[in-house]
């Protein structure tokens, strides 16, 4: 697994503030109340030291954390409704608004949920264990922004390029419903 310790430092050196890591305690009210398991690397990360201010989520608020996943969303159905946005995977498009969001709402349900990392940026609940993607997630428009939760700190942060990301040597786990909807 990683040891983030030299990330928060480099990323100390982009102005990201920290402030202490979340306890087991914080990380089980943080799963039971909101209905996934963190990702081993992410658990991780949040139990070294915890990003704080700006775009960052504010782990310490199940609240902030919750609004920023309904987030997902709420994008997903604003393209439903405006930009006639449907999945093949869903089945056959629905006639009325209503039934179309429906049933994107009742497969949404049972994708791995996307958990808030900066700003639009998210890593899927599952699996568990360390090496998500990172995804950037803005209505409909997905993209990869890291393979794991390391590459993704170091490219938002400017420490690695986009294009370093994509290698044979690091390819990217796939996710139910997110992988395929990458554009």
């Amino acid at each position: 697994m990683e040891n983030f310790d030299e990330i928060i430092q480099k990323l100390k050196t982009k102005r990201v503030e920290f402030v202490e890591g979340l306890s087991d305690g914080e990380v089980s009210a943080i799963e039971s109340e909101l209905g996934f398991t963190l990702p081993e690397d992410l658990r991780q990360f949040l139990q070294t030291a915890v990003p704080e201010g700006g775009a960052f989520v504010n782990w310490r608020s199940v609240e902030d954390v919750r609004k920023r996943m309904d987030d997902v969303w709420e994008g997903i159905a604003f393209d439903i409704r405006v930009n006639s946005f449907w999945y093949e995977g869903w089945g056959e498009k629905p006639a009325s608004l209503e039934d179309q969001l429906r049933v994107a709402e009742e497969h949404y349900r049972t994708y791995p949920k996307l958990i808030p990392i900066y700003s639009h940026r998210y890593m899927p609940s599952s699996p568990t264990s360390a090496g998500n993607p990172v995804f950037s997630v803005y209505q409909m428009d997905i993209i990869y922004y890291g393979y794991d939760l390391a590459s993704y700190l170091e490219h938002e942060f400017d420490f690695r390029s986009y294009e370093s990301l994509f290698s044979d040597e690091h390819p990217f786990r796939r996710i139910e419903f997110w992988s395929d909807v990458v554009g």
